[in-house]
């Protein structure tokens, strides 16, 4: 089950469904099993400068934050996936906002970039090393461009740019 809640009361208002849409999306390419628990959770920039110093005893906010639960890794071809709990990812829009800007592209691609960054994280990916670091960001951009290049597309589904470069998150 994917869970995708907005605190942040960010404006305009962050578009929840096209969200948990590119989530599924995500965990299915990735086979995950379909009944593993996510949670998305958008937060204001005070609720993540919180999280921040708690869990990465950091100062400021962030963009994401992602939290495992029981390390679900994807399946291998042919074998089935279990279903568990993966895990919460905390995304702050304000801040995501202002990483758009500077990166030349819309403010919801980059929270779907920013969900996608996450998901990688809860399922063992990371970027602390240079081949870390290319492998994790390669799969991030692939997914996301699949998923903008997806049709058709709903109404309304948000403000996203698929002219614009993809970025990477660090």
């Amino acid at each position: 089950m994917i869970d995708v809640n907005d605190e942040s009361g960010f404006e305009p208002a962050v578009g929840v469904a096209e969200i948990a849409e590119l989530a599924a999306y995500v965990l299915d390419e990735m086979r995950v099993h379909p009944q593993a628990d996510l949670s998305i959770l958008l937060v204001d920039e005070e609720q993540m400068a919180v999280l921040h110093e708690q869990w990465m005893d950091l100062p400021g906010p962030t963009d994401v934050l992602s939290f495992p639960m029981d390390e679900l890794r994807p399946a291998p071809p042919g074998v089935e996936p279990t279903p568990g709990l993966l895990g919460d990812i905390v995304v702050c829009p304000a801040v995501a906002a202002k990483q758009a800007l500077a990166a030349g592209h819309a403010t919801m691609e980059e929270i779907l970039l920013l969900v996608t960054h996450g998901i990688l994280h809860l399922l063992g990916y990371d970027h602390a090393e240079e081949e870390e670091k290319k492998e994790m960001f390669d799969l991030q951009r692939r997914l996301l461009l699949t998923f903008l290049a997806r049709e058709p597309r709903e109404e309304g589904s948000g403000d996203i740019d698929q002219t614009a470069p993809v970025m990477g998150t660090e």
